[in-house]
């Protein structure tokens, strides 16, 4: 009987590729454990196309994917009177857009934003 490691390996190899950090692949209970951390959901996308290239139907049940995606920011900036994403975005040399999709938890119009509010600035 082939080994889960040997059914799932285009995916940990995939995971390898894809340089997934505190990779942890583990066999327990004819279950196939894949932790760590994708740089990107677009990685942990290729994953899951990769397991579903094996297991299309996801009937198996014999794979438990807990890959997490590392948040990107590096830094956090604190609003100040007169500033505008624009603004910021030009200072850190990303795009107000950017900025504003990783704080859509405080700015809800990306024309309003008020000093004080700590932003945080995605990595480019």
């Amino acid at each position: 009987m082939m080994s889960l490691q040997d059914k799932y390996r285009d995916v940990t190899d995939l995971a390898g590729e894809l340089g997934i950090a505190n990779l942890q692949v583990r066999e327990q209970d004819n279950v196939l454990y894949i932790d760590g951390q994708a740089k990107s959901a677009a990685d942990k996308e290729k994953l899951w196309n990769a397991y579903g290239k094996i297991d299309p139907d996801y009937r198996s049940a014999d794979v438990v994917m807990n890959i997490e995606v590392e948040e990107k920011v590096s830094k956090e900036y604190t609003v100040e009177a007169g500033d505008s994403l624009s603004k910021i975005g030009k200072a850190y040399g990303v795009s107000w857009k950017d900025i504003f999709e990783a704080n859509k938890d405080i700015i809800s119009n990306p024309d309003l934003i008020q000093p004080g509010w700590k932003l945080k600035i995605p990595t480019v």
